[in-house]
């Protein structure tokens, strides 16, 4: 059984430990915030954007653009989308683990053939495929501690290089979709080639009306297409980042409250103890006494 002074001692390092999952709590709160704004002001544009294109796509020949037009698929990407730190729950390996079930469920031929490589963004996906000897095509690490548009546009450039050129016939992301705080919504969706989007009912309206373009649907489109492929990105890491730090703060508050009850649970344990304690030195006392006048 452990002494009063390990138990005294344990109670303190859980309660310094409790100080800290408070503070990275409150952290991840006031960072989940400024996420959520962000997501909330890009989510309007990027989808208005992807309407607009997929009402355009339907009045061109897509075989004109090498990407929109769909080809026979040899080499596949897909870009794991996870978090550079840990202590945010299942955030990263529920992901790990819905990518790998996805990988052999749709690309285990693929796999085996050595045509599937991977881009991981966020350190844990990279550490994680790189310990199962995954191809790694490329890695992009550190990238949420300072997120700007301008470094999502070099990424999106690198696998529109990598398409055009044929490294790749196929690129698909998956990523954590902010929903709540509590559950992120794990998404797996076509990059490239720009798959084509289901008409809206709006949409279908606007079709019926004959609208005159300036320049052709032809030109919008081919205008359109990078800063959908930049919109749509910027988005899927926004999603990542805001679903990040809700995870974060549930995992904390979580923590926070298991240290609540620990400390209780060890405050009874070292109760007891004591209470031991100062009864076995009391029959102690009372066995000495006993002995002394038996001597006398």
């Amino acid at each position: 059984m452990a002494t009063l002074r390990e138990i005294k001692q344990r109670i303190n390092g859980v309660k310094k430990t409790q100080q800290i999952t408070k503070a990275m709590k409150m952290v991840a709160a006031a960072k989940l915030r400024r996420a959520q704004n962000k997501i909330l002001s890009a989510r309007p544009f990027a989808y208005e954007l992807a309407d607009l294109l997929g009402h355009l796509v339907q009045q061109v020949d897509v075989s004109l653009n090498p990407l929109l037009k769909p080809r026979e698929v040899s080499n596949v990407c897909l870009v794991v989308v996870t978090s550079d730190r840990g202590l945010c729950g299942g955030f990263n390996s529920n992901l790990l683990r819905s990518a790998v079930a996805h990988i052999n469920k749709q690309y285990k031929t693929h796999q085996e053939q050595g045509t599937l490589k991977l881009v991981c963004i966020g350190r844990k996906g990279y550490e994680f495929f790189n310990r199962r000897n995954y191809q790694i095509h490329r890695r992009y690490i550190g990238l949420f501690g300072k997120l700007n548009f301008s470094g999502v546009q070099d990424i999106v450039e690198d696998m529109k290089d990598d398409y055009l050129n044929g490294v790749f016939d196929k690129v698909e992301v998956v990523f954590n979709e902010f929903k709540s705080v509590v559950v992120p919504r794990i998404v797996f969706e076509q990059f490239l080639p720009i798959p084509p989007k289901e008409i809206k009912e709006e949409s279908k309206l606007r079709g019926q009306v004959d609208y005159i373009y300036e320049p052709s649907p032809e030109e919008i489109v081919n205008k359109l297409i990078p800063k959908h492929l930049d919109t749509h990105f910027w988005r899927v890491l926004l999603e990542s980042n805001a679903a990040e730090e809700g995870s974060r703060m549930a995992a904390m508050d979580a923590a926070t409250e298991n240290a609540k009850e620990l400390i209780h649970n060890l405050n009874l344990t070292y109760n007891k103890a004591r209470q031991t304690a100062i009864t076995t030195e009391i029959m102690d006392i009372v066995g000495g006494a006993n002995a002394l006048e038996s001597s006398n």
